[in-house]
């Protein structure tokens, strides 16, 4: 593995924030690190740049361990939310500082920023003083500044969070084409690899290869977009992603779970076990009374919500809240209505 963390342990005073993480990354791939505020994220990403460091474990690069290594020598860039750009130097400054650094000649920096500024899409902008540049531009000037030197790792930590929303879906899919384009013309040809901060699940899906999503310190579940989003495997990590249909019950049978809301069929689970199930907001479908449908449950409409593509039902059932995404086009009748639904066993999940 390229990067790999190991047993990372670290606590200020008396408060454990990071409890033993162990986590690795190949050449050229983008790990987010998602979770709420004060789950530890940034603290472990400080401790991979060489801010901060662990009380125990090691950060190793291609088996070298970097774990007491100064943040001079790793190597690293870096991109905040804040951006930290030089507000007295005009862009292609900002972009070329840390190529003056590395000493290199005049030719080079030139060719060098002109580069990566096109790869931003900031082609043209070398002369233009940084207050005159909107949030995104600002904000690709430090991707740029950060990736002139061709770093042999990129640390991001938040580096959409100041913009709007309507910039960071933007810039959301600029990033990871930025990103998985810049190694072979940084001269490194397995790719830019990346850490990258977020407390934004859309964020994490839209630019990251793998998502490691954290909670006190510790890692919950690492997995592509597709398996976090498709088999959750906590009721933490469900929760996190918008998934709040958790119901428990009991395994009476290998496909059946008793619970409050009736006995449901599921895919697979250990008879005799309590277990926890997950119903995915995709799960329901409302039927007719007369109609033989598997696992129908009777509940309470309390509450739509529309979307534009989708609309949210908000039911509960044997007082359990429960809520569902179901198309526009589907007719709904009034709240405080009762309303017969189904639900799709492969749209059970067992956590």
């Amino acid at each position: 593995m390229f990067l790999e963390l190991e047993d990372i342990g670290k606590s200020f005073g008396d408060k454990p924030v990071l409890r033993g993480v162990s986590l690795a990354a190949a050449a050229g791939e983008i790990v987010a690190l998602l979770g709420p505020s004060g789950c530890g994220k940034t603290t472990l990403l400080r401790i991979i740049a060489g801010l901060e460091t662990p009380d125990h474990g090691r950060v190793q690069l291609l088996s070298q361990d970097m774990t007491d290594m100064p943040v001079h020598r790793r190597d690293f860039g870096f991109v905040f939310q804040d951006y930290a750009l030089f507000p007295h130097k005009n862009v292609a400054q900002n972009v070329a500082f840390g190529l003056r650094m590395q000493n290199l000649p005049k030719p080079a920096i030139e060719q060098r920023v002109a580069q990566v500024l096109a790869l931003v899409g900031l082609a043209g902008f070398g002369e233009r003083p940084i207050h005159e540049l909107s949030g995104g531009e600002q904000q690709r000037v430090a991707l740029a500044r950060s990736l002139a030197p061709a770093p042999r790792l990129l640390l991001l930590d938040e580096p959409l969070g100041a913009l709007d929303r309507a910039l960071r879906e933007q810039l959301m899919l600029e990033l990871r084409r930025i990103l998985k384009s810049a190694g072979e013309m940084l001269g490194r040809p397995e790719g830019i690899t990346a850490v990258y901060v977020t407390h934004d699940q859309a964020e994490a899906f839209a630019i990251a290869d793998r998502v490691a999503v954290m909670n006190a310190g510790q890692l919950e579940q690492v997995g592509t977009p597709q398996e976090l989003y498709g088999r959750p495997a906590t009721p933490f990590v469900a929760r996190f992603l918008g998934m709040e249909n958790i119901v428990e019950g009991t395994a009476v049978a290998p496909d059946r779970v008793q619970t409050v809301i009736g006995d449901l069929v599921v895919t697979r689970v250990t008879p005799g076990k309590s277990v926890t199930l997950l119903l995915r907001p995709e799960a329901a479908r409302i039927v007719a009374d007369s109609e033989t449908a598997v696992n129908p449950i009777t509940a309470t409409l309390q509450e739509v919500s529309f979307r534009g593509r989708y609309q949210i039902i908000t039911v509960t059932a044997a007082d359990v809240v429960l809520k569902f995404e179901m198309d526009t086009a589907v007719n709904l009748p009034m709240p405080g209505t009762a309303v017969q639904l189904a639900l799709a066993a492969e749209s059970i999940i067992p956590l």
